[in-house]
């Protein structure tokens, strides 16, 4: 077992969080669950696995996981962040043990996780389906950017390393939910884009994450309901997501289409009435 606490924010859950639990359960030394309101049985399972409870209002996802930080009592050196839908393996475990123990007191301070993705039972292994963030830190080191969405893991000093091994992205739920969620995503984003227009400055070590927002930088100067279809041509034809089957279709339709024209549509609509943007708050 690890010198590490896992912190993993949940909202109804029930169906992710007692995989995603079991899979750090012999690997941290602490599991920390901060959920925020939920009215299925996330709470009760969590308990039951032998994670630590807390409940707190949900402003969004960058707020509430400092939250956490500042308010559980992380003691432990490492300090992971984890989704209720993402599950590690037996040998990402192993890879990060060792990782953990040779850079314990130098200067290295992260570790970025890839993943497979899992959408709706298939591993979609081609393609631009997979994201890489930096999930692992050293406690009081790390903490999460202040945004509303793609929200980056920062390190007030040091540097990050890649990780091998993957972990596994995997949402139990049904599309109906995916597209529920993909709308409130959008609301977020389209908040971002007002608030901070996808600046690359003041991320320090990270080069990663500088280079995912000049990209975003790059596709918003695109028109508008005209840069969707053209991210959906990319994704699915030149980075290969037609060869995860329907279910890479499925996909790349409602991720790189979809949900790229909500976007535009809800920035359409901000530009059009000028509405104050408030908290979105967690999703209903």
């Amino acid at each position: 077992m690890t010198d590490l606490t896992a912190v993993i924010l949940t909202k109804d859950e029930e169906k992710n969080i007692a995989k995603c639990i079991r899979s750090v359960k012999g690997f941290a030394k602490r599991i920390v669950v901060v959920d925020s309101g939920s009215t299925d049985r996330t709470v009760s399972v969590a308990r039951k696995l032998g994670a630590e409870v807390y409940v707190h209002p949900f402003e969004d996802y960058s707020h509430q996981f400092n939250w956490a930080l500042d308010n559980t009592g992380i003691a432990t050196k490492w300090t992971l962040r984890l989704d209720a839908d993402e599950r590690f393996t037996s040998a990402l475990c192993r890879e990060l043990s060792e990782k953990m123990k040779a850079h314990e007191s130098d200067s290295v301070n992260g570790f970025v996780l890839d993943a497979w993705l899992i959408f709706m039972g298939k591993c979609l292994k081609h393609g631009g389906s997979r994201k890489k963030k930096l999930m692992v830190f050293k406690t009081g080191i790390g903490r999460i950017e202040d945004r509303k969405m793609d929200e980056h893991t920062l390190l007030s000093e040091g540097t990050s390393i890649e990780i091998k091994e993957k972990f596994i992205h995997c949402d139990v739920k049904d599309l109906s939910s995916y597209v529920k969620k993909l709308n409130w995503y959008a609301a977020r984003e389209m908040q971002d884009y007002f608030e901070h227009r996808f600046p690359s400055k003041g991320l320090g070590d990270n080069k990663e994450i500088s280079s995912l927002r000049d990209k975003k930088a790059r596709y918003y100067k695109a028109p508008m309901f005209i840069r969707c279809w053209l991210y959906f041509f990319y994704a699915y034809f030149v980075q290969g997501n037609w060869r995860n089957g329907r279910e890479g279709f499925i996909y790349s339709f409602l991720y790189h289409l979809y949900y790229r024209m909500l976007v535009d549509a809800k920035i359409y609509e901000q530009m059009k009435y000028k509405r104050k943007l408030g908290s979105i708050g967690d999703l209903k």
